[in-house]
C-alpha cells in the first residue's frame, strides 16, 4: 500500500539531515510490515481474516502479524501529505503544490486501475477491480490539492474532525438503487459499485477518513520544515504520539464509539487481543489514534538513531516504495503460480502454509532477495533525474 508512494525521496547518504532520514526509514519499516501481510494473503488464504478480527478463533501469531500490517496505510497516508509539505518548500506557492499533488494522485488512480490490479488478479480483461490503497492515496492526494489552500489551523482542525466524527456516519448506507450508493461507496461505506455486466469495482478502501489523515499530515509539515528546531520536533512527536495513545485507551475504556466492543476472553491473551482488534475498513477513531501515535513515536526514535548503520536498508527501501510495491506483488503472484504448479492445493482450493512462523520466514527471505533491485532502482532514480518517468515509482 505507500506515504507517499508517488512523492519524491530523500538521498539515502548518510549526509542527508536526520528529520529526512527518519522519515524514510519509518516509510522502509513500513514496507517490511506490509510485505508481511501480503505473504499471509498469499500464501495464508486457508486461514483468511475478518475486519476487525474473530479473537475466539485467530491463532494470537496471525493475530500479531495482521495487527503490524495495520500501521502501514496511516502512516503511508500521513507521510503523504508530510512529504507534500516538503515539496511546497522547494517550490513556493500553493499553486505548484496543487498541480503536482493532482497530478500525482491521478497517476496513483491509475497504477491501481492497471499495474496494480492486474498483479493481484492476473485477469485480462479484469472482472473485478479492488480500489486498495494506492486508489486511496491517490484521491486523498487530489482532496488535499484542493485543501492546502486553507490556513494551516483550519486544515488541521478540518482533517483531525474528518478522523474523530467519520464514524457518526456509520450506520448511514444507500442502496445500490440510490443516486447517493456510488460516491458513499468511494467515501465511506465499502462496498461494490457494478460498473457493467462483467465488471464490478471493490471500494475495499472508503476514501474520507483517509483525507483526514493525509490532511493531518500536511498540517504536521512545519514540524519537519528546514528551518524548525530538532528538539521542538521531538517534543511534538512524542506528545502527540502518547496523546493519542492515551486517546486511543481512554475510547477503549468507555468501549462504546466508532469501535466493535472489547470483551473478556478466556485467556489473558485473548483479552488482550480483543483490546486491540480495531476496524480497518474504514478505518475507525481508535485504529488512527492507536497507529498514528506509535508512529510519531517511531519517528522520534528513528530520527535519534539518525547516521546508524541499521537504518541504511530501511531508508534504502524507503526511497523507492512505489517500485518495491508493484514489484513485491508481482514476485508473490509468481511465486504463488509456481507452487502450485510443483505441489499443487495443498490447502483445500489453495496452496498455503502450515503456520504463521513460515509467512514470517518467507517475508524475511523476499525482504533479503528484494532488497539488491530496490537499492538498484533508488541509486537509478538518484543518478538519472533526467528520466522523468523514474519519479512515479
Amino acid at each position: 500500500m505507500t506515504a507517499a508512494l508517488l512523492l519524491p525521496t530523500r538521498e539515502t547518504s548518510s549526509a542527508a539531515q536526520p528529520r529526512l532520514q527518519s522519515v524514510d526509514a519509518l516509510r522502509g519499516l513500513i514496507i517490511v510490515f506490509m510485505l508481511l501481510d501480503h505473504v499471509r494473503e498469499t500464501f495464508y488464504l486457508h486461514h483468511q481474516v475478518s475486519d476487525p478480527m474473530e479473537v475466539g478463533n485467530t491463532d494470537p501469531a496471525l493475530f500479531l502479524s495482521r495487527t503490524l500490517a495495520h500501521f502501514c496505510a496511516p502512516l503511508f497516508v500521513f507521510l503523504t501529505g508530510l512529504s507534500a509539505f516538503l515539496y511546497g518548500q522547494r517550490h513556493a506557492g500553493h499553486h505548484a503544490v496543487s498541480r503536482f499533488l493532482c497530478v500525482r494522485g491521478l497517476v496513483l488512480i491509475g497504477l491501481e486501475l492497471t499495474l496494480v490490479n492486474f498483479a493481484w488478479t492476473f485477469q485480462l480483461p479484469p472482472s473485478v477491480i479492488y480500489l486498495q490503497v494506492i486508489w486511496a492515496i491517490g484521491l486523498s492526494m487530489i482532496a488535499l490539492s484542493i485543501l492546502v489552500r486553507l490556513p494551516r489551523g483550519v486544515l488541521a482542525t478540518l482533517g483531525i474532525a474528518i478522523i474523530a466524527g467519520h464514524n457518526l456516519l456509520d450506520g448511514v448506507h444507500f442502496g445500490p438503487d440510490s443516486w447517493m450508493h456510488i460516491p458513499w461507496a468511494i467515501l465511506h461505506d465499502r462496498g461494490w459499485i457494478e460498473a457493467t455486466d462483467s465488471l464490478r469495482l471493490r471500494t475495499s478502501y472508503p476514501v474520507l477518513p483517509w483525507i483526514g489523515v493525509i490532511a493531518v499530515g500536511y498540517a504536521a509539515g512545519p514540524w519537519f520544515a528546514k528551518n524548525a528546531e530538532a528538539q521542538t520536533r521531538e517534543i511534538n512527536l512524542i506528545a502527540w504520539g502518547f496523546g493519542l495513545l492515551a486517546l486511543f485507551l481512554a475510547l477503549r475504556g468507555f468501549n462504546g464509539y466508532g469501535e466493535k466492543p472489547w470483551t473478556p476472553g478466556d485467556t489473558p491473551t485473548q483479552t488482550l487481543m480483543s483490546v486491540f482488534n480495531i476496524t480497518k475498513y474504514p478505518p475507525s477513531l481508535l485504529f488512527i489514534c492507536l497507529t498514528l501515535g506509535m508512529g510519531l513515536l517511531a519517528l522520534a526514535w528513528l530520527e535519534r538513531g539518525a547516521g546508524q548503520r541499521w537504518l541504511k536498508p530501511l531508508m534504502i527501501f524507503g526511497a523507492a516504495p512505489m517500485f518495491f510495491y508493484v514489484l513485491h506483488l508481482y514476485v508473490l503472484k509468481v511465486l504463488y503460480l509456481i507452487a502450485v504448479a510443483i505441489w499443487g492445493t495443498t490447502q483445500g482450493r489453495y496452496f498455503g502454509f502450515d503456520s504463521v512462523w513460515a509467512l514470517w520466514l518467507c517475508a524475511a527471505g523476499l525482504t533479503v532477495v528484494l532488497f539488491p533491485a530496490v537499492r538498484g532502482f533508488a541509486e537509478l532514480k538518484a543518478r538519472r533525474r533526467d528520466i522523468a518517468w523514474l519519479k512515479y515509482f
